[in-house]
Parts: structure tokens; sequence; C-alpha cells
């Protein structure tokens, strides 16, 4: 085995491949193949080149492709892909989340096996290099189709620790009209709002499980995404205070993939003081009109299964039900 990406390792049990970082360009290779495992593995996501550039070209300490993603190849043609980030979360862990993706024609090799302990050994590294007092932690994630990937994070000591379900509204037909909520005016954002929006959004979330990188850099990644359409956005206003808001999203690559119509609540947050007033009800009905007006014919949504604030209740009032569930799996290394 060549490699250009680090700290060396046992060569991989096939011949001729070569492991490297990310280069810029790669991008369309890897959607290629994520999309492939995807299909395969009945994951109803998919990404486009485009979408990875964006994410990709901003780098910080907490992710840099050209550093924390590899490509595994042979002959130059890609066959797997390994990756790493790292966040502080809200129950107090600096954790490392790692993803592993084998072309489904190459599984069974111990490819997989070989990249799970490459990257966990990157992981470490960098736990050394941004050290903190925080107890580390090893993080990954798998939908309930994914039952290879599920099996090699047991194999490597991993623990599901936290439930989440995609939830899908199937038809936009019949949504109720939202209740108008006193003292609040539903409306959008303007560009020099963006930030504050973005502001609102991470602290609501403060309070949920899990963690987020609220860095200028992923703040950048998040408005430069070719998917970002803030008049689709939906935002619920007190005075100049956001108390509020969905943050929607269409994805055609996967719409065309799917043959199918379909909007994403990405976001829907409350803030705490205007909790318990019926506000996350409201946004949800106002996102699937505006869905709807926009031609979209279903609506798609993730959700903590064990959210705090009782959210997946307010979805089964809007009329969504659950289609897909993942875990999110942990381990001390």
């Amino acid at each position: 085995m060549r490699t250009d990406a680090g700290a060396g390792s046992a060569a991989p049990p096939l011949p001729d491949l070569a492991l490297r970082a990310y280069r810029p360009g790669d991008d369309a290779a890897i959607a290629a193949l994520w999309n492939r495992s995807a299909e395969h593995d009945g994951v109803p996501w998919r990404t486009d080149a485009a979408e990875l550039a964006n994410w990709f070209g901003s780098a910080n300490d907490k992710f840099d492709a050209g550093r924390d993603l590899f490509l595994l190849e042979r002959d130059g043609v890609l066959l797997a892909t390994a990756d790493a980030e790292w966040v502080d979360t809200t129950d107090g862990l600096r954790e490392f989340r790692m993803g592993c993706n084998v072309d489904p024609a190459l599984r069974g090799q111990g490819i997989g096996t070989w990249l799970q302990r490459h990257i966990e050994a990157h992981a470490a590294r960098l736990a050394a290099l941004y050290p903190s007092e925080r107890p580390v932690g090893f993080g990954s994630w798998a939908a309930e189709t994914e039952t290879g990937k599920a099996a090699l994070l047991g194999r490597f000591g991993f623990a599901p620790a936290r439930s989440f379900y995609d939830m899908v509204r199937p038809t936009l037909d019949g949504v109720d009209e939202p209740a108008a909520i006193d003292g609040l005016r539903l409306g959008g954002v303007r560009d020099d709002q963006l930030r504050q929006l973005w502001d609102a959004d991470i602290e609501a979330f403060r309070d949920h499980w899990g963690g987020f990188d609220d860095s200028d850099e992923n703040y950048q990644r998040w408005v430069g995404d070719p998917k970002f359409d803030p008049s689709l956005f939906v935002i619920a206003w007190d005075g100049d205070e956001i108390a509020g808001g969905v943050i929607n999203e269409i994805n055609e690559t996967e719409n065309a993939a799917f043959n199918r119509r379909r909007g994403w609540l990405r976001s829907v947050f409350v803030r705490r003081p205007w909790r318990r007033r019926g506000l996350g009800l409201a946004i949800v009905l106002r996102s699937l009109q505006v869905l709807r007006e926009r031609g979209m014919t279903s609506a798609g949504l993730g959700v903590d299964a064990d959210n705090p604030t009782g959210a997946v209740r307010v979805y089964e009032r809007a009329g969504f039900e659950v289609e897909l569930r993942s875990t999110a799996y942990r381990k001390t290394p």
C-alpha cells in the first residue's frame, strides 16, 4: 500500500491500494461513492459535488478536509473514504466523530475494518493535538438499514447512545392553518438578519443532546451551501427578537434521484422564553404551506427520538410519521 495520508498503518487486505488525503476536485468521485452506498443500504439521502465542495472548502480546527478526510484508491479509482471531526457536546464530552464508507462491491474483504482502525488512530492524534479538560469520546452514526456499519461499530466497541427519526409527511394536502400566537409575527428573514438567525438556532439547541460546530467557518458553509435558500425560511418574530424558526430546504439532487418533490424542515427551533405557547406547531404548519407553494408534495425532517421539548408529538400533530430510524453510537477510547 502507498500512503500520503499521515502516520503509516499496516497494509489493507487488498493489493495495489493507495491511501491519500482529500484534494479539491475529489468531490464528484466522493459524492458518487456515497450515493452508491446510500442506495445499496436503503438510506434515502443523496448528495452532489457542489454540496461537498462547499462543505470541504471551509477548514477549521474541528474539521479540515485536507487533514481529516482520507481516500482509498486503486489506480486512481475511489474505493472507500474515512473522515473525522470533533465537537464539544452538550453533555460535556469532546467527541471525535468518525465515518467510513466502502464501495458496496468491495465490502466483506476487510477494508472497512482497516479503515476504522486508521480513522480511530487519526482521531486519537486529533485528541492529542486539541487537548481539553473534557473527557474524550468517539462517536459515529448508522441508519437502521446500515446493518453492516452497525456491526462494524459493535466490533470496535461502540454502543448505541441515542436514537433519531427521519419523519415524513407524505402529502402536503390538507395542511391546517397555523394558529396566531399573541405578540408574535410569522415572516421571513433579510440577508442582514442571517447571523442573528444562526445564533438563535444554536442557542435554542444548547439544551438538546449532541453538539454543533458554531464557528464562523461553519456559518460560511451554511450560507454557501447550494441548497441555501432563505426565501424558504419561516421565522417567528417578537419585535426585533427571533422567537423561533424553521430553516427549510429543497434538495433537487435527492428529489431527482427518487423522482419526488420533497422539502425538508432542516432545523425547527423555539427559544426557551417562547416555548409552551404552541409556536412550534405554528411554524411547522406554515413551513408546510411554504413548501407546497414552491411545488413540493411531501416534507421530511429529522428529530431526536427523546427530544426534551416534545418535538416528536408536535410533528405527529402536523401529520408526520416515522420513516427511518437511526442511532448515534459512542465509545470511550
